[in-house]
């Protein structure tokens, strides 16, 4: 791509920009000034999956042909804001059917913003029919269908970006280059990741009657179907294993991505955890409120802690992780980064790029997260490089695959009550019959799971 879009390059301004040009080199300014049109579609128009779609609208001249969701309402106040947000200013054909939207358009790119248990469906479905895909994490609510969504990016040679975007975090780049790969940290030896958010939704809602404007049925899909006790949306649904895989699989995967990124680490040796319900007992979520787990590397440890009640052990660093070195050590998180060294050294503070006056629409978005903005911005990027290079991006599927299996088989041990080592050749569970039979889940008839060996 040659063709420079002035109005564009005068448009796209900050972190974003200057990443794109040192991370993407001279392709860098094509891809902030595309000649090309991309045909995108949505499956998932709640919170996350109109953040990202509206991060992609910032960075690259798109066509927002298609939106997905079983929610009405939802559905169609998305229409109506990507019509305010989109430059031809039409409003996207809506579906509450995504094999529907599928079928029926042809699109370069599908983002899916939807709950956890859809992921693996819908992004196989969105690849057999030719669309390249930035699926949020985690991938999936086992390590089978986590299989399958590698092999079928592979079979369909599609792009398939994940939403850990933390390895497109401005600062968190910064800590990357310039403290780990400069080697200011010396031999790292043990890693703590956290999370002591109190983000576990939980109470004794009564059971009601489906609102007209959603399809509970269609909502819940290859999932158990549980009685339906209000809105899903946003907190609920990440309260019940049905759904996802509790505090672990939705925070611990992003710290745990970043992490094995940082260090160049691929599959943990052998994972361990224990935890459970220990203080939040009083209403219907099954998640656990408090868990521990061990990533088990050659001389290196991973450990990660949450608790959804009482005080972080840092304030300043509630949902972060701590890289330990010979030499130093090094805090960081989604809001900033300190490394501490050993001795006498000089103390290196970071904090998060906001880029506020650069898109000054993020203020007005409604529950956006204005520090992981230019994030996403640089991921939505990285994803279109890809595509355009016929390579892998910073954080292909195969990545996120590791890192998210990685948390379900933290949740496996803590079932078992046994450490697990998982053979990524073999796609098992070494030893452990009852445990390999945990890594795939049953789906609700007449919902298939997907087979890694048939996609």
């Amino acid at each position: 791509m040659n063709t420079f879009n002035i109005n564009r390059r005068s448009f796209l301004h900050g972190a974003t920009a200057a990443l794109a040009l040192s991370t993407f080199g001279a392709q860098g300014m094509d891809l902030i000034n595309p000649a090309k049109t991309w045909r995108v579609g949505l499956i998932g128009t709640g919170w996350y999956g109109k953040s990202d779609l509206f991060r992609l609208i910032q960075v690259a001249p798109v066509e927002v042909i298609a939106l997905c969701d079983v929610d009405k309402n939802q559905l169609n106040e998305a229409g109506k804001l990507v019509s305010q947000r989109q430059k031809s200013g039409k409003t996207p054909k809506l579906y509450g059917d995504y094999q529907k939207m599928l079928a029926e358009n042809e699109m370069d790119i599908v983002l899916i913003g939807s709950p956890d248990h859809w992921h693996a469906l819908q992004m196989i479905d969105a690849v057999k029919a030719g669309a390249h895909v930035y699926v949020q994490k985690p991938i999936s609510v086992d390590v089978m269908e986590g299989e399958a969504m590698v092999a079928a990016a592979r079979k369909y040679k599609k792009v398939v970006q994940v939403g850990t975007q933390r390895k497109s975090t401005p600062h968190l780049i910064d800590a990357k280059k310039n403290i780990v790969d400069a080697d200011l940290l010396g031999k790292i030896s043990h890693v703590e990741m956290c999370c002591y958010y109190h983000m576990r939704a939980n109470g004794n809602p009564p059971v009601e009657a489906v609102p007209d404007y959603l399809d509970y049925e269609k909502w819940t899909g290859p999932a158990p179907l549980r009685p339906y006790d209000g809105s899903p949306h946003v907190r609920w649904w990440r309260t019940f294993m049905e759904y996802g895989n509790g505090i672990t699989g939705d925070m611990c995967v992003h710290m745990f991505d970043t992490v094995r990124w940082m260090l160049k680490l691929g599959w943990p040796k052998k994972i361990t955890s224990t935890g459970g319900i220990y203080v939040q007992k009083e209403g219907k979520s099954n998640i656990s409120d408090t868990q521990s787990a061990i990533f088990e590397y050659d001389g290196l440890n991973c450990v990660w802690q949450h608790r959804t009640w009482g005080t972080p052990n840092n304030p300043d660093y509630p949902w972060s992780f701590t890289l330990y070195g010979e030499k130093g050590t090094l805090w960081a998180s989604t809001m900033a980064y300190d490394f501490i060294p050993q001795g006498k050294g000089e103390k290196i503070h970071k904090d998060v790029v906001y880029e506020k006056e650069k898109y000054p629409e993020d203020l007005k978005e409604d529950k956006i997260e204005l520090n992981a903005a230019p994030a996403t911005r640089l991921h939505m990027l990285d994803f279109l490089a890809a595509i355009e290079n016929n390579g892998r991006p910073v954080a292909d599927i195969e990545e996120g695959h590791i890192s998210t299996a990685s948390c379900i088989l933290a949740n496996l041990s803590m079932k078992t009550g046994r450490s697990i080592v998982y053979d990524p050749i073999k796609r098992e569970i070494v030893g452990d019959r009852e445990a390999n039979a945990l890594l795939a889940r049953a789906y609700r008839a007449p919902y298939k799971h997907p087979d890694y060996k048939h996609v």
